[in-house]
């Protein structure tokens, strides 16, 4: 593939190497890379491990599924852009772009997604620490007000989308963005925490109740990777 095709960030980040393993306990360093194609990367917990905040069957659809399907169709539109690109064809690479760039983020925001949650047993819905606590508190006030904040972010999304708390560059504040459908956090800002407000993360559990689902998911949070993503 070629490589120009991953000059974003985001891209770049999401194929890094790794040696996949178990489809469902292994360690999820990031989005693998292998031969130059995306692979689906392997959870860090079971399927079941986010009950009852999020059901088992949920998160086997949604990872074996729906995240598998943006990693098969990104291998497929970069191909065909490739050969567009080798065979000159401007006008079919301007068309396939927005099918990579759709599946592309469904990618990097799906990978990011995994290490946002962890089971309860292995410090998922610990509030955050350090300078990350620090930079909420700074912004909202307290973990709670962020939260409110953040879960009234999520209603207001229309259709299919994310809610991402974001750290600015070039101010290294903090703040709360949503992005529609599959665009991933790009450019001027850093994803810190993602959450997916797509019908597929929770309607099979919570149907048209969603803010319950955006409650939940609280309880099930991984801070510690999102501490991690702070800079």
């Amino acid at each position: 593939m070629n490589s120009t095709l991953l000059r974003t960030t985001a891209l770049r980040s999401a194929l890094r190497a790794s040696a996949p393993t178990a489809a469902t306990r292994a360690g999820l360093a990031g989005t693998t890379f292998v031969r130059g194609k995306a692979t689906l990367p392997d959870l860090p917990y079971d399927y079941g491990a986010l009950e009852p905040s999020i059901s088992g069957a949920i998160m086997e659809l949604h990872h074996k599924n729906h995240h598998n399907t943006y990693v098969t169709s990104f291998n497929t539109f970069s191909e065909q852009i490739a050969e567009a690109k080798a065979k000159e064809d401007i006008t079919a690479q301007i068309a396939l772009q927005p099918l990579l760039n759709f599946h592309g983020g469904g990618h990097v925001n799906h990978t990011l997604f995994w290490e946002n949650l962890a089971p309860t047993a292995q410090g998922g819905g610990e509030p955050p620490s350090g300078a990350l606590a620090k930079a909420i508190n700074d912004s909202y006030g307290s973990l709670d007000a962020f939260q409110t904040k953040f879960n009234a972010a999520l209603a207001g999304v229309q259709g299919s989308g994310w809610a991402w708390l974001v750290q600015d560059t070039q101010t290294g504040s903090v703040g709360i963005k949503t992005y529609a459908n599959q665009d991933p956090v790009v450019g001027q800002f850093r994803p810190i925490l993602g959450i997916d407000a797509w019908e597929h993360a929770y309607y099979l559990q919570y149907q048209n109740r969603k803010a319950e689902y955006f409650k939940a998911i609280w309880n099930v949070i991984n801070w510690k990777a999102a501490e991690k993503r702070f800079q």
